[in-house]
């Protein structure tokens, strides 16, 4: 009993840190700014159009 206990304090801590690491990289990667959309190639529907 008291060995499963103490897997469950172990798990629970490993579990806690795994979610404020999380956390933590969400706001580091929402810190950057804003996402801008990727720049659109039209040189392939300009050649569709050439005559």
């Amino acid at each position: 009993m008291n060995r499963s206990k103490w897997v469950a304090i172990v798990t629970g801590a490993i579990a806690l840190l795994l979610s404020f690491g999380y956390l933590l990289l969400v706001q580091l990667l929402d810190f950057r700014g804003e996402m801008l959309p990727a720049p659109i190639d039209l040189s392939l529907l300009q050649n569709l159009f050439i005559v």
